[in-house]
């Protein structure tokens, strides 16, 4: 990435971009967060610059500087992103950890977080505006909707197809084939082996429905 990026999120997610940006050789131009109480303050060397909507910001991004969404809740971060494809034409690019291995043979859209040590395997299928967090396996042809959390060190074995908007908790296993429908969320620790319909919540071992 050739372009400087503008981070919205000044919270732990935002320092985790943060480090892969600036781990892959990338300038960040600064941080923006609704939080006043963080406003002024400073992430390693950038600032906290103002409000998400602070249009004074806003214009820099397009031609000559990017833009990344590193906010956890999910509505705040559909906002955002719709905001910018709104005023500013333009789509946030992805953050990757360096030691994340993604197959040649996988596609990926845009908006995306790869956390340290993800893996990402031949035919799978990210959307956008995605967090995959840190040593999340995607086993091959596992399909993932658009702003959908997947927790730290879950595995998502193969064939599984995640729908829209799902919030999986840290150290989830799904096995193969399983449908997970948009909206739902799965507890913690669950192990899913059957099909989790749209907006339902499931827990346990096996995971059933709460």
């Amino acid at each position: 990435m050739e372009n400087p990026v503008l981070i919205f999120g000044a919270g732990a997610l935002g320092h985790q971009v943060y480090d892969i940006f600036r781990n892959n050789n990338v300038l960040v131009y600064g941080f923006l967060d609704d939080d006043k109480a963080l406003q002024g303050t400073e992430i390693g060397e950038v600032s906290v610059l103002g409000d998400t909507d602070d249009g004074g910001f806003l214009k820099v991004i397009g031609q000559k500087c990017e833009a990344f969404v590193a906010i956890g809740e999910r509505p705040v971060r559909q906002q955002i992103t719709e905001m910018l494809l709104s005023r500013r034409k333009t789509m946030p690019v992805n953050a990757i950890h360096g030691t994340a291995v993604i197959s040649d043979q996988a596609a990926m859209g845009h908006g995306n977080l790869l956390g340290a040590g993800t893996v990402v395997s031949a035919k799978c299928r990210i959307g956008h505006h995605n967090i995959i967090q840190i040593g999340t396996i995607l086993e091959p042809g596992v399909v993932v909707g658009d702003f959908v959390n997947i927790g730290s060190g879950s595995v998502i074995a193969s064939g599984v197809e995640i729908g829209a908007e799902v919030f999986i908790g840290p150290g989830v296993t799904i096995v193969s084939g399983v449908k997970i429908g948009a909206g739902a969320r799965i507890g913690a620790g669950s192990v899913v082996v059957s099909e989790v319909p749209e907006g339902a919540t499931f827990f346990g071992n096996p995971a059933k429905k709460v």
